[in-house]
């Protein structure tokens, strides 16, 4: 039997169900207990014709150019689990088990797809055909998880988002399935959600399954009754119905309680994974105001905090929650591959960790603790709020140490 995919959730509220034009976006990144997640940005880029771009463990064509991006990512890895990038797109993926075995061999992995689509889609749709694209180009595989003893493989899904739409893209190998939403709330998790609503495909999606006998071309065509092993394709989605009772009011801080709730199992905190990382992002739909990304850099979102990030030139960047670069010396780049485990804490990480042995071992005083966090982060959202709310244009200036200051402020406190 094929191993578990990671329980991670994504979410995203469109209007009528969230807050005044906003559109909302959230995931849970669920991984191995162990592994660390950092917060990097790169500035947008141009590429010399013929240049590479080196991805986890493959090597593609670079674009002419790319955009800035902020991912927040395993920090072993090229791609990311989520992020966002400076024209409003979002783009989060989930490891899913489909009737078909995913690939061991070294290919592209989700996470990379989830980067590179960032990098060149302007659009949610933009980022949709990237990615479709590269998986026909180098198809999708390799190890999942830092792991030298075993190969972990999954295929993937993906929620991308914009200020406009958004789209959930759902694939096994090269074959793919997309639907396109504009309202309401969707959530997808490790499991397939597609069923007869598509609104885009691999144009030889039919054909194949056909071929393969897993659909007659009679029934309606459903991409998870096909594609799912037995009856894998449950309605898994425990954290709608907490947004759907906001009833209209999804907002960043809605959103930011749906990641920390245990008892639903959004926030995953089992014997072997994690909420290792979050993201909450606000996208307007109004296109003169910014989006605004939330980023925790830290493990389990019920303790951790959200701070803000919005794209503008020279924004400053983050070395404390980046983790230590080990350039080609790292064994995730060195073939056998992870016979060793580096130690990957950022500071921020590091110093969660003594905050979370503090609320272990001294409840008053990490409760305490834990009181001034929050109201940082109140804090924090509360100003993202005003900046929404004015009608004058933000000046960048305002903004460029943003996420830098929260993150200092927070290790400030710990120290």
């Amino acid at each position: 039997r094929m191993a578990a995919a990671p329980p991670s959730y994504c979410f995203v509220a469109f209007p009528p169900c969230s807050k005044d034009g906003l559109v909302v976006f959230g995931k849970n990144s669920a991984r191995p207990r162990d592994e660390v997640q950092e917060v990097v940005y790169f500035a947008a880029a141009e590429h010399d014709p013929g240049s590479k771009v080196e991805c986890t463990y493959i090597e593609i064509e670079q674009v002419p150019k790319t955009h800035a991006v902020v991912l927040s990512r395993p920090s072993w890895l090229w791609g990311a689990e989520m992020g966002a990038n400076e024209h409003g797109v979002c783009v989060a993926n989930e490891a899913v088990v489909t009737r078909e075995p995913a690939s061991e061999s070294e290919a592209l992995l989700g996470m990379d797809l989830v980067r590179l689509g960032l990098e060149r889609g302007a659009t949610a749709k933009e980022a949709l055909d990237v990615i479709v694209a590269l998986l026909e180009e180098h198809g999708q595989g390799g190890n999942y998880y830092e792991d030298g003893s075993s190969c972990h493989t999954f295929q993937s899904a993906f929620l991308i988002v914009d200020r406009s739409e958004a789209w959930v893209l759902e694939t096994s190998g090269k074959y793919w399935a997309a639907e396109k939403i504009t309202e309401g709330v969707k959530c997808i998790c490790n499991q397939l959600s597609l069923t007869t609503k598509i609104d885009a495909e691999h144009p030889e999606l039919r054909n194949y399954v056909k071929s393969q006998g897993w659909w007659n071309g009679d029934s309606d065509f459903n991409f998870s009754e096909v594609f799912s092993l037995a009856d894998d394709h449950l309605a898994c989605c425990s954290g709608r119905e907490s947004l759907e009772k906001q009833g209209g009011d999804v907002s960043a801080q809605a959103m930011i309680d749906v990641l920390r709730d245990k008892d639903s199992g959004v926030c995953v905190d089992s014997e072997s994974f994690l909420t290792t990382a979050s993201i909450v992002s606000v996208l307007p739909q109004d296109p003169s105001f910014p989006c605004i990304h939330y980023f925790t850099g830290t493990p389990d979102p019920s303790r951790s905090i959200f701070k803000p990030f919005i794209f503008v030139d020279d924004v400053k960047l983050v070395p404390k929650v980046q983790s230590p670069s080990f350039g080609n010396d790292d064994p995730a780049k060195k073939i056998p591959r992870f016979q060793e485990k580096p130690d990957r804490r950022h500071e921020l990480y590091k110093a969660h960790e003594w905050a979370r042995s503090l609320l272990e071992n001294d409840q008053d005083k990490g409760q305490k603790l834990m009181r001034i966090m929050l109201d940082l982060e109140k804090q924090g959202l509360e100003a993202m709020e005003d900046i929404l709310s004015r009608t004058e244009i933000l000046d960048p200036a305002e903004v460029v140490d943003l996420f830098y200051d929260c993150v200092d402020t927070e290790l400030k406190f710990f120290k």
